[in-house]
């Protein structure tokens, strides 16, 4: 048993037994950036997206709409709400800019480079995405496809042109400390998930590898592996791209970006739990799992009683891209008068029951790694109460009956959301030590970026169907295994999801840049 069983048991614990450091505050005044800095280097602006389908392979103006879209800032937002950082807002050092992804706590720790091949439209190199800027920062020039290649190993279709995910963990951890981990971890999922459900209304694939050799590429990006951990490369089915380059050998010296990020905190802390965890999960690809091996790990039948059929989903009012720039989270703005329709609920629950990450471990036919439940307090038609969602059925199953009002405000820890003013609360469970045990520890990021693509489905499927939304991680786990009857069991409530109707005319103000 590994170390990511002791983290995932002190994560699902940390509303009893706080982590440590139990009396760290974060120096706001110091706060990193929150987005890489390499000076020196050259950006390129990216083009205006192109509407309509790409045919099934990417474009220059394509991956300028997908980067956009996601982790691209699209608008300033300036509302009225609960959340703790209402009085900065006005200051516009500390403006809240809009994106379609979203981020525990709204730090955007991910970085995304491109490792460009030859026959794409940019001269071949690696590059590093600027979101404040939507541009491409050069960081090397060259074709380095091949050690991304011989990273990734054997078995996975060829590209020239790849995407890769990181995490700068001081951008996390300035706040979260030990948690920093488990928080970027769904950060990483939620990115892939924008992704997803952008490209498949194109007609394009995103296909993510979560196991690779996991220093070679820190040491092609000029990172070091303990502060920036590389979480996940995608490949890309490119117009026009050339054949791409077998993989290669570690040569020496191997080619490697030599621009440094600048950080501007003056004081970067390191945290012993969260630097045991990344080097607990480091990844090699002969470790990826084979075939099934997740099988282990599926979710159970749901539990509760007799079947609460619920009617067909609604069809959204507004598309995925749409849907993602009216992403936000509703920060105590829900209202308990307007009861959510059940067919509006029905389609949120089906669209969560079916994210998933679609990574290597994963593959197209993989078993479902979550449940969900749903905490139902005003919607048309169906009883208050807690229920286990049936997704084969499209059915609720009644495990506590009852108004859940009390309990859910009881057992939350902040004050940025009233849970009984909701119109439900869903809560995606994952069977964490089941994965564990069946693909080790790098298992771990495989269970939060799961749970990370599930919250970004729930956001965009609230906002495509005109619903309040807001996900939070500051709850008592444990009491909600007790409440649901999974005590006992290794399925673990790892995010609270609140659905409903936001009051009717809203102080707000809101400035599109994109």
């Amino acid at each position: 048993m590994g170390f990511a069983h002791d983290y995932a048991d002190a994560i699902m614990h940390r509303g009893r037994v706080p982590m440590e450091p139990v009396d760290f505050v974060p120096d706001w005044a110091d706060r990193p950036r929150d987005a890489k800095f390499y000076p020196g280097a050259e950006t390129l602006p990216l083009p205006e997206p192109e509407p309509g389908a790409g045919d099934g392979v990417f474009t220059l103006p394509l991956l300028s709409g997908m980067l956009r879209d996601s982790y691209g800032l699209t608008g300033r937002r300036l509302g009225v709400q609960a959340n703790t950082d209402l009085a900065a807002l006005p200051h516009y050092t500390h403006a809240n800019w809009s994106r379609g992804t979203a981020s525990g706590g709204g730090l955007y720790p991910v970085g995304v480079y491109w490792v460009a091949g030859s026959g794409g439209p940019l001269v071949p190199g690696v590059y590093h995405y600027a979101p404040h800027q939507h541009g491409l920062r050069r960081l090397l020039s060259g074709e380095v496809g091949a050690e991304v290649r011989g990273a990734l190993g054997a078995g996975l279709p060829d590209s020239g042109q790849y995407l890769v995910l990181s995490v700068k963990y001081w951008q996390n951890a300035f706040k979260y400390n030990n948690f920093s981990f488990h928080a970027v971890s769904m950060d990483v999922g939620t990115v892939l998930q924008t992704w997803r459900l952008w490209a498949r209304e194109r007609g394009l694939r995103i296909a993510p590898v979560l196991w690779f050799d996991e220093e070679r590429l820190a040491r092609l990006l000029g990172v070091v592996p303990r502060e920036e951990g590389i979480f996940a490369v995608v490949p890309l089915e490119w117009e026009g791209t050339a054949p791409a380059l077998p993989p290669s050998a570690p040569v020496a010296p191997a080619p490697a970006v030599r621009h440094r990020d600048a950080e501007r905190s003056r004081t970067v802390l390191t945290f012993e739990t969260a630097g045991r965890i990344h080097a607990a999960t480091l990844g090699r690809a002969e470790d990826r799992p084979g075939p099934g091996a997740l099988d282990a790990a599926a979710a159970g039948p749901p539990a509760g009683g007799a079947p609460v059929p619920l009617p067909p989903a609604a069809p959204p009012v507004r598309e995925v891209t749409a849907a993602l720039r009216a992403r936000r989270s509703s920060f105590g703005r829900f209202d308990a008068s307007r009861a959510v329709a059940a067919d509006r609920l029905a389609a949120v629950l089906a669209d969560c029951a079916a994210a998933t990450v679609g990574s290597d471990a994963e593959g197209p036919d993989g078993p479902r790694l979550t449940a969900l439940y749903v905490f139902v307090n005003h919607v048309e038609g169906v009883e208050p109460g807690a229920y286990a969602y049936d997704p084969d059925g499209h059915a609720l199953r009644l495990v506590v009956p009852g108004p859940p009002g009390p309990f859910l405000q009881r057992n939350y820890f902040l004050s940025n959301y009233n849970l009984e003013q909701a119109g439900a609360v869903l809560v995606p469970t994952v069977r964490t030590a089941a994965v564990l045990d069946a693909v080790g520890d790098r298992g771990y990021r495989l269970v939060g970026a799961t749970v990370g693509a599930v919250a970004q489905t729930f956001y965009t499927a609230a906002a495509a169907h005109d619903l309040g939304a807001g996900v939070a991680l500051g709850f008592d786990n444990i009491s909600y295994a007790e409440e649901l009857g999974l005590t006992g069991t290794d399925e673990a409530a790892l995010l609270i999801m609140l659905l409903g109707h936001e009051r009717s005319r809203p102080a707000d103000f809101r400035h599109e840049i994109a």
